[in-house]
């Protein structure tokens, strides 16, 4: 029994044990105040699909070397303007959603490529680049949305100038993905369009770090020094890794928003990259290495707390507000935990 429980916490780590753990006894408390649990997992599987590719977006910056990519707001702006502009073009449904991820993958092409320029120049002090760029950059689009010449009503001020801070997507490409394919399993909703965009998300990553490329990457990230005396360039391969985060930051915004039914803009994605961070790092990734399972079981593990730790604390405490105090304490504690574990093995 002892050797059991030490192959366990060996392969899922004890902060993780902890945090399942800490997942179950909400499922109990859940049964106990005879909440339906159906709902609460279909809530869970939705919220890990729109939210997944954002914790994707930290794998290639974490093999090659830079760490956690706390400047995902950069991809996440140019994904925003991509969905902005299939709006002022009257498109909708798929074509809609289709269209505003591939706009925004050439731009974020471009963003990510000026990003990563910049933190091969920083070395050693990454992560602290990418927070004060991504935050420096959702800032000033704070002036670009009121710029902007989009003259759909759907998004302008009735009165005034600029952008709407939340546009809903309603009439638009709301929900176009989790609706692809749903269907009901005793109370469970499964979202399969949304999942499966997802998870090919996550097999196109998984062939790529399989490839020669991918490989290098790799070898990067474990030792720059080992990588240059192979011949390997490492600027090079570090700036493949942040272009490909930039990317996947704005494609997974345009997923989000389809699932979210608003396109929030101003301040509401300075603080995207956190949640991602710290779910790649609850699901066993460290600074240095991760993996696609790390991605899938970080998603899933972060987005079920959340959704159960609210109705939870509703039935707790009853005084209005707050339960969800108690959310926010438990979202922000537990993005507080898992960065407290950059730098450590677990």
């Amino acid at each position: 029994m002892g050797n059991i429980w030490k192959n366990i916490v060996s392969n899922l780590g004890f902060a993780r044990l902890i945090i399942i753990g800490f997942l179950f006894v909400l499922v109990l408390g859940a049964a106990y105040f005879a909440i339906p649990l159906g709902p609460l997992l279909s809530a869970a599987l939705v919220r890990t699909g729109m939210n997944g590719i954002f914790v994707l977006a930290m794998l290639p910056t974490i093999n090659s070397g830079i760490g956690p990519n706390f400047g995902l707001p950069l991809g996440i702006l140019c994904g925003l303007v991509g969905a902005l502009l299939s709006i002022e073009l009257d498109m909708r449904g798929m074509p809609a959603l289709l269209f505003a991820i591939a706009v925004s993958i050439p731009m974020a092409t471009i963003v990510g490529l000026g990003y990563g320029w910049l933190l091969n120049k920083v070395k050693g002090s990454e992560m602290m680049v990418s927070t004060y760029v991504g935050f420096s950059f959702v800032s000033l689009m704070n002036i670009g949305w009121i710029i902007m010449p989009f003259a759909s009503p759907e998004m302008r001020w009735p009165i005034g100038r600029g952008l709407r801070v939340t546009i809903a997507l309603e009439e638009r490409f709301a929900s176009v993905l989790d609706h692809l394919w749903d269907f009901n399993v005793a109370g469970v909703v499964i979202p399969t369009g949304l999942l499966l965009a997802f998870l090919l998300m996550c097999l196109l990553m998984w062939f790529f770090m399989r490839s020669k490329t991918g490989i290098a990457m790799l070898a990067v990230g474990d030792s720059k020094n080992f990588a240059q005396a192979s011949g390997l360039n490492v600027d090079r391969n570090r700036l493949l890794g942040t272009t490909m985060s930039t990317v996947l930051g704005a494609i997974g915004i345009v997923v989000f928003s389809q699932s979210f039914a608003f396109i929030q803009l101003y301040e509401a994605p300075m603080t995207m990259g956190f949640p991602a961070a710290a779910a790649i790092l609850i699901g066993g990734a460290t600074v240095k290495r991760a993996n696609i399972v790390n991605v899938i079981l970080g998603a899933f593990l972060f987005q079920s707390l959340l959704v159960v730790s609210l109705p939870v604390a509703n039935k707790i405490i009853t005084v209005g507000g707050v339960a969800e105090i108690a959310r926010i304490i438990v979202s922000n504690g537990i993005i507080l935990y898992a960065l407290t574990q950059v730098g450590r093995g677990d």
